[in-house]
Order: C-alpha cells, then sequence, then structure tokens
C-alpha cells in the first residue's frame, strides 16, 4: 500500500509539472515571458501558486528543448531566437518535410490521409476561437502524423525537435488579425493534394505553407510594425 500510495504522489507531482510546463508555454507564447528576461522559479511559482519544485522541474524540461537556459543563483533566461535561427530551422524541416509529403502522395494511402481530416479541421477551428495552444497542439499532430505515414520513426522524432526549437511569437496578434486562420486552412488543402495523389501539389503546397509560417514568425516579432520590444522612437 505504501508503495501504491507513493507512485500516485509522483504520479501527481509529474501532472503538476506537465501543467506548469504548459502554463509556462501559453506564457512564452503570449509574450509574457520576455527573451532575454531571468526569471526565478520561486517567483514563478509564487505567480502560479504552486511550490517552487514543479516550476524548476517544468523550465528544466524547457531547457532541453531550447527554449530557455539555467542562469546559476538566479533562475532561467528566456532564450531569443534570432531571424537566422528561423531561417535555419525553416530550410532544415523543408528538406526534409517536402520531399515526405511527395512521397507519401504517391503512397496511396487514402484511409490513413482521411483519418488525419479531423485534426486538419481542428486546427482551423482553434484559429477561428484564438485559441493559440489548441492550434499548436493540433498543428503538431497533424504534421507529425503526416510525416509518420512515411514510416520513418527517426525522420518524425528530427521534425518534432526541429518544431520544439521554432520560437512563435505574437499568435495572439495574428489570430485576431486573421492571419493565423488563413494559414490554418492551408493543412486542408495540403492534405486534399496528398489524398489526391497529387505529388508535385503537394510538395509545393508544403513549401509555400512553410514560407507562410515562416513570414508569420516574423510578422508576430513586430508590433505595429515595430520589432516587439523596441520603443517606437528607436524602431
Amino acid at each position: 500500500m505504501a508503495r501504491l500510495t507513493s507512485l500516485n504522489v509522483i504520479s501527481a507531482q509529474e501532472h503538476l509539472r506537465d501543467q506548469v510546463a504548459h502554463a509556462l508555454r501559453a506564457a512564452l507564447i503570449s509574450g509574457e515571458l520576455r527573451p532575454g528576461t531571468i526569471y526565478s522559479a520561486p517567483a514563478l511559482a509564487s505567480e502560479f501558486g504552486v511550490s517552487a519544485t514543479p516550476v524548476r522541474e517544468a523550465m528544466l524540461d524547457l531547457a532541453r528543448e531550447g527554449l530557455v537556459e539555467a542562469v546559476r543563483n538566479k533562475g532561467f533566461r528566456i532564450t531569443e531566437v534570432t531571424d537566422q535561427d528561423l531561417d535555419d530551422f525553416t530550410e532544415l524541416r523543408a528538406m526534409i518535410e517536402v520531399p515526405t509529403v511527395g512521397r507519401i502522395a504517391r503512397m496511396g494511402l487514402t484511409r490513413e490521409l482521411e483519418a488525419l481530416r479531423p485534426v486538419a479541421l481542428e486546427i482551423v477551428e482553434a484559429a477561428r476561437r484564438h485559441d493559440i495552444l489548441g492550434y499548436l497542439e493540433a498543428d503538431r499532430r497533424f504534421h507529425l502524423g503526416l510525416l509518420g505515414l512515411a514510416g520513418n520513426r527517426r525522420l518524425v522524432e528530427e521534425v518534432g525537435e526541429l518544431r520544439k526549437r521554432s520560437r512563435l511569437y505574437g499568435l495572439n496578434r495574428l489570430a485576431e488579425s486573421g492571419q493565423l486562420t488563413a494559414s490554418a486552412e492551408e493543412h486542408v488543402q495540403l492534405l486534399d493534394l496528398v489524398v489526391a495523389g497529387d505529388a508535385p501539389g503537394a510538395e509545393a503546397c508544403m513549401l509555400a505553407h512553410m514560407s507562410h509560417v515562416r513570414s508569420l514568425w516574423a510578422d508576430g516579432k513586430r508590433v505595429d510594425g515595430k520589432p516587439e520590444g523596441v520603443p517606437a522612437a528607436q524602431a
């Protein structure tokens, strides 16, 4: 019984850590946690109303993904992602994902592909509701699920890691402007092309979608046309 109780406690602690990590991701996406700024685990714990331990553990999880970095005796600094970083991530993903979706389109996996349609529609609905975390989660499931049909587990893992390290900026503002919905609808277009077996069309759509996402990253880093975090007089 003592062992079972111990396992239940561990499970509860892991669940709390996941909840805190989820909240921290939301704060990163919304811009509440600013790149370059150092945050202490006790201070964040006070805001979340929890102990410092799950916050510290969640931050360590984010550090392994490259989203934050530990600063000795101070806390965690939110890492900055440069335009060059985003270009590099996009180039690497394009090299992997564009030819892969073309190959999947030639495989005739209609039933398996149609199973992804509810996820594609979920992305669109989340964008329309301005549900940013829901959008990102459905987007991740769609892209990794689609790539998984190629049968290469390592490929999916690599793309998953690249996605984690790609910082998304200002998605709340993009959702409000309708730009995020337009990007979301591209998932349905891509799926239609792959289902139809149109490999060249699917590859072109995938490349255009990734280019669009990259431009959204750039736009999201700006507020009213000026770099985010830079006063108007300095922009």
